[in-house]
């Protein structure tokens, strides 16, 4: 098993890989992200899997099944994650979860495991929404939660719209939707994924269960201001957005401070983007994320007030637009506790079970399939860089944690 989780690793390591950051550029419908579905059909194809392409794009890969059509409501159990990356992100955000579930499989065929019902791995595309701005837009489609009309609007830094990026890469794009029958025949959805956070190594323990998703949001505010000459113009006289922006930016940081909550302003655009200009445009993103939804809401109404206040000041025009929301996710208790109750017996210590502000296939699923995630630690804390980690000997732990619950839910 140990081989088989290194050799795939190896082989997906370079991919999308950028060699002046180090990090990964694995972004939908893009050349790198065709790469890595090659990556996961080869794997597919080696074990003897059945492998499927659905409608939005997700790749499947069956044992015991031809499709999900084959699959009586309630019977799968799947496992699986996303091979896309942010930009310049890390190795095991996603692809740990995928290469996983293969080395999984593995362990359980060296076991002699005998399946009592279907097994699938998908990698579901366009989880982190590097490039359209939306996170998690395969598992959104196929769950229904994002509409044909909004992925129909769904644009890049390009102007390429997801259709466009969908057909341009060999997929039909006509073919998108909600695809509730194979849903329907997911009795249990098991995500590993790589921990985002310290609370494992702080800890001491290599694998944890997730409890919860907190509830979490992007916000695009827009500062409209008044382009002028930067060498010419009384400061008295300005309509400088970039000043309600850069306090908007502290406001944010402070309301997160005073509530126990996290809020980022991570990505800006600047119009005209002219050293020598005061911009006519300041436009950032939020994205903002706390254990409660009171305590989401009253950040939010605390930013957007310093902000209305701020551009008020500066004579600069404001609007707020909600681009997504996930409300928090609580994983179903009975499979929760269920894989307590498999990785429990394998040891005295039991399985920490943890809470995360970072959004997954998982949670979009968890509104109509039974859901939940193993993590693995991360003795860094970082995500979404390349400083991302895990060593090897907890990436094995998190293989067999897994095949102990797939066996537990799968298996005679």
């Amino acid at each position: 098993m140990t081989s088989s989780f290194h050799e795939m690793w190896e082989e997906l390591r370079p991919l999308g890989r950028d060699s002046s950051s180090g990090g990964y550029r694995r972004y939908a419908w893009t050349g790198a992200d065709t790469d890595c579905r090659a990556w996961f059909r080869a794997q597919a194809q080696a074990r003897g899997l059945a492998y499927e392409l659905d409608r939005n794009g997700n790749q499947w890969a069956w044992l015991g099944a031809s499709t999900a059509g084959d699959v009586a409501p309630g019977e799968a159990v799947v496992t699986g994650s996303h091979l896309d990356s942010v930009p310049d992100g890390g190795a095991f955000d996603g692809p740990l979860g995928v290469v996983s579930s293969f080395a999984a499989l593995d362990e359980l065929r060296e076991r002699g495991a005998e399946f009592a019902k279907p097994l699938a791995i998908v990698n579901f595309g366009d989880e982190e929404g590097a490039r359209f701005g939306l996170a998690c837009v395969g598992s959104r489609l196929s769950a229904g939660a994002l509409t044909l009309e909004d992925a129909h609007r769904l644009r890049d830094g390009d102007g390429v719209s997801l259709p466009q990026a969908m057909e341009r890469a060999g997929h039909d794009p006509e073919a998108i939707g909600p695809d509730p029958e194979r849903l329907a025949a997911i009795g249990a959805f098991v995500e590993l994924h790589v921990e985002q956070g310290r609370a494992l190594d702080l800890s001491g323990d290599p694998v944890g269960i997730a409890s919860a998703i907190w509830p979490h949001g992007r916000w695009r505010f827009d500062f409209r201001g008044e382009a002028n000459h930067a060498g010419t113009t009384r400061l008295t006289d300005r309509r400088d957005p970039m000043l309600s922006y850069a306090a908007t930016v502290l406001a944010a940081r402070e309301q997160a401070r005073l509530a126990g909550a996290l809020a980022t302003f991570g990505k800006v655009s600047v119009e005209p983007n002219g050293v020598n200009a005061i911009p006519s445009l300041v436009r950032g993103w939020l994205d903002a994320r706390a254990a409660g939804q009171d305590t989401l809401d009253t950040v939010i109404t605390g930013i957007e007030r310093a902000a209305a206040e701020r551009a008020a000041r500066d004579g600069v025009d404001l609007d707020v637009v909600r681009e997504s929301f996930t409300p928090v996710v609580e994983f179903q208790h009975a499979l929760r506790d269920a894989l307590g109750a498999i990785l429990g017996a394998r040891g005295e210590r039991p399985v920490p079970v943890l809470g995360t502000g970072a959004g997954h296939d998982a949670g979009i699923l968890s509104a109509t399939v039974p859901t939940a995630m193993l993590f693995v630690r991360n003795p860094t804390g970082v995500s979404h860089s390349p400083a991302e980690a895990a060593t090897e000997d907890d990436c094995v732990a998190g293989v067999t944690a897994l095949a102990d619950v797939l066996e537990g839910l799968a298996c005679r």
